[in-house]
């Protein structure tokens, strides 16, 4: 177990000699990093505290850095600016093997000429342990994963899901002060993504350690995660618990990324009135609730045009039109206790969710392509982002 402190974290890689050549015409890829005469910057200032044997996830999508600081922190990738500290040492100049960490990658990464308990033990032998020790510590980790009747079969005797479990196994025999995990799930489908999310809380639960797990899948990130960094082109957009990053996105690139389906968005206006803020978009208008409001006038918020963000759960069917927003169903995906509408309102496409029969009593079945919906949602629930893309309310 163990605190990590990330100060300003930065990586910089530097132009090769074709990229110094293309700064002079058209560059030959486009990219939203950005880039600066010593390089491109991977990871921008990332500072982060993460308290001993906390769950930290970092969740974007490819190209974000997540992965790049993971590999820093493992000391895998040089830091090019910011400090690094591990239980209030240290580490940027520190070997990898030195910093007591260990890491599961995307790929299994075993030797396929050892047996599982081979592979399990490699790492404890390279440290010339008590071989009483190593065989200890090796049974005890494959019956915390429950792999203990594979132990001397092959990997290619394994299916994925046990050969994550050797990874993962392998790793924490170890005992490291940090468990660093880079997309350990991506190579396995679905069902047995879903699985395995499981067991890693449960081992999270009997090996306490420190967790640093890198993933682009939000699902991962929402039911692991202590508290979730989200990241884009290098910078922190957002740290806080999963309900926190739901609930009060602080942009809208971050109320898009968390949540599935992914949010709608809508061009509306604000409009403060009496010490009351009201949103309208097309034809529906709606009085916010008295938190927003509270939290709109704190920041003084004036009159304005805004994107208006809600969650397809969030949209609510109206019985008749009146003081509603219309929208055309396009497509509708029928999913056993609710229906997902992907329709057209306001000139955007937008995804309702609603139970096959909602509390007005409408048969959801009864709707088909073509047809009108007529559309409304509650205003504790609706977010408003300004012209710069930041939530209003925080």
């Amino acid at each position: 177990m163990a605190t990590l402190n990330l100060k300003g974290i930065t990586k910089i890689y530097p132009h090769s000699g074709e990229q110094k050549k293309a700064k002079k015409g058209q560059p030959e890829k486009k990219t939203n990093l950005q880039v600066t005469d010593e390089g491109v910057i991977a990871v921008q200032k990332f500072s982060l505290d993460i308290a001993d044997n906390e769950f930290i996830v970092l969740v974007g999508p490819s190209g974000c850095g997540k992965s790049t600081t993971l590999r820093m922190v493992a000391g895998l990738e040089e830091i090019s600016g910011g400090e690094l500290y591990i239980d209030g040492k240290r580490v940027n100049d520190v070997e990898p093997k030195n910093r007591d960490i260990a890491m599961v990658f995307q790929s299994y990464a075993l030797y396929p000429h050892m047996t599982v308990y081979e592979n399990m033990a490699f790492p404890l032998k390279l440290r010339k342990m008590d071989r009483d020790e190593i065989d200890r510590r090796v049974r005890e980790a494959a019956e915390t994963l429950d792999i203990t009747q594979y132990l001397d079969r092959k990997p290619k005797a394994l299916s994925g899901g046990q050969r994550q479990r050797v990874a993962i196994g392998r790793a924490i025999v170890r005992e490291p002060k940090v468990l660093l995990m880079d997309e350990p799930l991506s190579n396995l489908d679905a069902k047995l993504r879903n699985q395995m999310r499981a067991e890693i809380i449960k081992l999270r639960q009997k090996i306490h350690t420190t967790f640093m797990y890198v993933t682009h899948d939000q699902t991962e990130a929402m039911t692991l995660g202590d508290r979730i960094v989200i990241m884009k082109d290098g910078y922190i957009q957002q740290i806080g618990t999963p309900q926190e990053v739901f609930d009060h996105p602080a942009n809208i690139f971050v109320a898009g990324f968390i949540g599935m389906p992914q949010m709608n968005f809508f061009n509306a206006r604000l409009t403060a009135e009496g010490g009351k803020y009201f949103v309208s978009v097309g034809g529906c208008k709606v009085e916010l609730s008295a938190e927003k409001s509270k939290n709109l006038a704190a920041r003084k918020v004036q009159s304005q045009d805004i994107t208006l963000g809600v969650r397809p759960s969030h949209m609510v069917l109206a019985k008749e039109a009146g003081n509603t927003l219309s929208a055309t169903v396009e497509v509708s995906e029928m999913m056993g206790s609710e229906v997902h509408f992907h329709a057209n309102a306001d000139g955007k496409d937008v995804v309702i969710i609603v139970p096959t029969m909602d509390s007005n009593g409408v048969h959801i079945d009864s709707f088909h392509p073509g047809d009108k919906l007529n559309l409304t949602f509650s205003s504790n629930v609706c977010h408003m982002f300004g012209q710069n893309g930041e939530n209003l309310e925080f």
